[in-house]
């Protein structure tokens, strides 16, 4: 149970500290919904800059094609509260490491084959599926599926198909592109080691704050408002994208 996931983290030497810790992160996430929702009603392209960069770049161009795939996730903001509802309760830095590893060879694999083999689906459905991964994750983390149903889908296998769609959903951005065919495969892997790098900046900001909030007395208080707000934010986002699907791409 939830709770139980959160037993030991309720004595702090400086609550004050914890207290601007559990300030900052669920700010972080305010920001991070706003944000989301936004990225979301605007569009679903690469940025014009960007775009004409990949557009008009021929060759290898390994370290450009790096900072855009950071670039990507410190600003995939989907990406990122995802990440935060799948570290939310995980204490153990090897169980970080296989989560995030199972997402990252999951997110790898989608970008890389859906681009490389032109694999095409629909980006609103690509999407809120996406936005389901961050809602999925949200009810999962206050033990929804165990309280409703009395059975949990198993998290390493969700977080692994989770990150196939998110891939896909950035395979899907470079497809709307013309993309050189001299150089891609390099290209395309310097990208992909961009995002993983970007993805591991963000995490580290995430797990100083989350360590920090954790020995926190409000925490188990503020850890339900803020899964709450993930679950929001995620069926918003299946939202916008359903009525973009229905208005743009159907």
């Amino acid at each position: 149970m939830m709770a139980g996931r959160m037993t030991g983290s309720t004595n702090h030497p400086c609550p004050g500290r914890s207290f601007r810790a559990v300030r900052v992160f669920l700010t972080l996430l305010a920001a991070l919904v706003c944000l989301a929702i936004a990225a979301a009603a605007r569009a679903h392209g690469v940025a014009e800059g960007d775009q004409a960069f990949i557009e008009g770049s021929t060759g290898i161009n390994i370290a450009p094609y790096m900072y855009l795939g950071a670039k990507h996730m410190v600003t995939g903001y989907d990406h990122l509260l995802f990440l935060a509802g799948v570290v939310f309760f995980l204490y153990r830095m090897k169980d970080v490491a296989i989560y995030v590893t199972l997402f990252a060879i999951g997110h790898s694999t989608t970008l890389l084959i859906g681009t490389i083999f032109n694999i095409n689906a629909n980006p609103f459905i690509v999407d809120a599926i996406i936005g389901l991964s961050v809602a999925y994750k949200a009810f999962d983390n206050l033990d929804g599926f165990t309280t409703l149903f009395g059975w949990r889908p198993d998290p390493r296998k969700a977080v692994f198909i989770f990150g196939l769609f998110h891939g896909f959903g950035l395979a899907t951005k470079l497809q709307d592109l013309t993309l050189s065919p001299d150089g891609l495969i390099p290209n395309l892997l310097a990208f992909n080691v961009g995002v993983e790098l970007g993805q591991l900046l963000a995490l580290a900001i995430i797990l100083i704050v989350m360590n920090i909030w954790r020995l926190s007395p409000s925490f188990q208080r503020t850890a339900v408002i803020a899964n709450a707000a993930l679950m929001s934010a995620g069926f918003i986002l299946v939202g916008y994208q359903m009525t973009g699907y229905f208005t743009q791409g159907a």
